[in-house]
């Protein structure tokens, strides 16, 4: 389902992670070419749908752009001689769905802008780069301290969130990253809240926990400042890649991808499991943590973009997340993530989907023991560990921090009643989802169920056996009206020529 938040008149915020699907109804051949009708669907609302007319050169435009993924993508071949024969294109309908199957349903390629826009190109052919320069430009001219060093295109997996190299001229060998986003649909404070909390950040002290140097907003984005990081991520350290590289080149196929040493899983994840108690403590929604939003700095983790939540951005695993009505607060949402983070710091990768039941053999059971607690079939219906239970197991309890500094993070009383109201409105946006969600693959597995050969063969048998019945029951009728017409003195029916006559017999 989609879920539209109005921020301001005229203003239509769309969450990105929903899925779309995209069912291709019919080809129309024309005299040139061939035309196929496709129906897409944001989410499982029928009514939130609409058509968009491709031909096979769109896809094969669409393809070539895809191909930086790295990922072998099932695109039907061209064929120049033959191609409007009526059997070749039903073949290639078909070729084409399994196509749009494959990357509406992969978790990273769905949610690039080239494959939204080839299918939702209403809302999605915005240049948000030049939106980006367009609001960065006004905010230097205000503070000319700052100056661009190089955009970083498409660093990140959010359609509305761009990346700038910056510097300060006061300092100018100095690298700092510049994020501007446009605000999402889980925006729930109040503009004076959002500006208050969002001003507190670079306030924020806490040895996991990646300085914020300015944070600003306006009504409809955000601007946030902090230090680059020249090794990258956490999840550029495991995939062995560039930080600088397109997101989509980076992570939808590495070829070099490598688990960390158990000593590292267990003081990572220490690190991580600590300052989620801290936001937990503080009344402070996440929400946000996977592999490339933490960095690494002598040994330490320092986990970015704190702010996320208080913009209204979606979670990174939201479509995994609203498949799930056990996972349902923010501190859920950041336990399940955090189950993501270990398996992929543990085996190189992230789970192919999810439950995970079977786990590949690791050098220590613990691991594989707090995995099965998260992401689990069990865990994912029943219920999930908390932060706190997580850093009593056998894994993490014994792990040793050297880091000593007072972590200090202020919120007036006010702006942590205006936090606690937006988190209890985030998480019911998503109780509502994961509910639609629940009821529709109900209504699918039923409509599933009733479609199969089985059900139609087992309805074709219940049918035969209510006629055979209805049969039956006409004779019993007939017979009972004979036997009342017999007993009243009526005469009986004649003999049938063709039946012998009973012999006569005496006693």
């Amino acid at each position: 389902m989609a879920f539209l938040e109005k921020q301001s008149p005229g203003r239509v915020l769309l969450d990105d992670t929903v899925a779309l699907t995209a069912l291709i109804e019919a080809s129309q051949n024309l005299q040139s070419h061939t035309e196929y009708i496709i129906r897409v669907q944001r989410g499982v609302s029928t009514e939130n749908s609409w058509q968009v007319i491709k031909r096979y050169s769109d896809f094969d435009m669409l393809n070539s752009s895809l191909l930086v993924s790295g990922v072998s993508l099932p695109l039907p071949p061209k064929k120049l001689l033959g191609n409007m024969d009526r059997e070749f294109i039903a073949e290639r309908q078909r070729g084409l769905q399994v196509y749009l199957d494959f990357i509406t349903q992969h978790h990273i390629l769905a949610t690039c802008q080239l494959v939204k826009k080839f299918l939702d190109t209403n809302n999605y052919s915005a240049n948000y780069t030049e939106i980006a320069l367009q609001q960065v430009s006004m905010f230097f001219r205000s503070d000319p301290k700052w100056e661009v060093v190089e955009p970083l295109k498409d660093i990140g997996w959010r359609i509305r969130k761009k990346y700038f190299l910056i510097k300060n001229k006061e300092q100018p060998k100095e690298r700092q990253v510049l994020s501007w986003v446009d605000l999402g649909p889980d925006k729930f404070l109040s503009d004076k809240d959002l500006q208050s909390t969002m001003k507190l950040l670079p306030s924020l002290t806490n040895p996991y926990i990646c300085p914020v140097t300015f944070a600003n907003t306006s009504e409809l984005s955000a601007l946030v400042i902090r230090m680059f990081n020249e090794k990258g991520t956490l999840r550029d350290l495991i995939c062995k890649v560039k930080p600088k590289e397109v997101f989509m080149r980076k992570y939808c196929n590495p070829k070099k991808i490598q688990g960390l040493e158990l000593q590292q899983i267990r003081t990572y994840g220490r690190q991580i499991l600590e300052v989620l108690k801290f936001f937990h403590d503080k009344g402070f929604p996440y929400g946000h943590l996977h592999a490339s939003n933490i960095v690494i700095e002598d040994n330490t983790c320092k986990v970015l973009d704190i702010e996320n939540s208080l913009l209204g951005l979606p979670s990174y695993y939201r479509p995994y997340i609203t498949q799930f009505r056990k996972i349902n607060t923010t501190e859920s949402i950041d336990v399940y993530s955090f189950g993501h983070l270990l398996y992929e710091m543990t085996y190189g990768r992230p789970p192919d989907a999810v439950p995970v039941d079977q786990y590949p053999a690791v050098p220590n059971t613990s691991v594989v023991s707090v995995l099965q607690s998260i992401l689990s079939t069990d865990a994912c219906k029943t219920g999930m560990p908390t932060v706190a239970q997580l850093l009593q197991t056998p894994l993490f309890s014994d792990v040793l921090l050297f880091h000593s500094e007072k972590l200090q993070f202020k919120i007036p009383t006010k702006l942590r009643d205006a936090l606690k109201t937006a988190k209890e409105c985030m998480e019911k946006r998503l109780q509502e989802e994961q509910k639609t969600n629940q009821q529709h693959r109900r209504l699918t597995r039923a409509q599933s169920h009733h479609d199969s050969e089985e059900e139609k063969r087992r309805r074709k048998i219940l049918a035969r056996k209510k006629s055979r019945q209805s049969a039956y029951e006409n004779e019993e009728d007939l017979s009972v009206k004979y036997n009342n017409n017999s007993g009243s003195g009526a005469s009986s029916p004649p003999t049938s020529p063709s039946s012998p006559t009973p012999p006569h017999t005496t006693e």
